[in-house]
């Protein structure tokens, strides 16, 4: 299970967090098939890129406006 802490009010999510493009574009079917086995790159909220840290137990992405995810 994936959690989130977030350190400000959260936002809709504007931007894949996978490849950072915008979710309005269109389907990201690509992207999806990837979330299964990845963690996200990208914040879904301000595009901006996260420090991801992947262990054998699970990962850990933080942005530096966002807060972190964990899965």
């Amino acid at each position: 299970m994936t959690g989130f802490i977030p350190t400000t009010a959260p936002s809709a999510a504007r931007w894949c967090d996978r490849c950072g493009e915008s979710v309005a574009a269109g389907a990201h079917p690509a992207c999806e098939a990837a979330r299964a086995w990845e963690p996200p790159r990208w914040c879904a909220s301000c595009r901006r890129r996260m420090k991801v840290q992947v262990v054998p137990v699970g990962w850990s992405a933080v942005c530096v406006e966002h807060g972190e995810r964990r899965g």
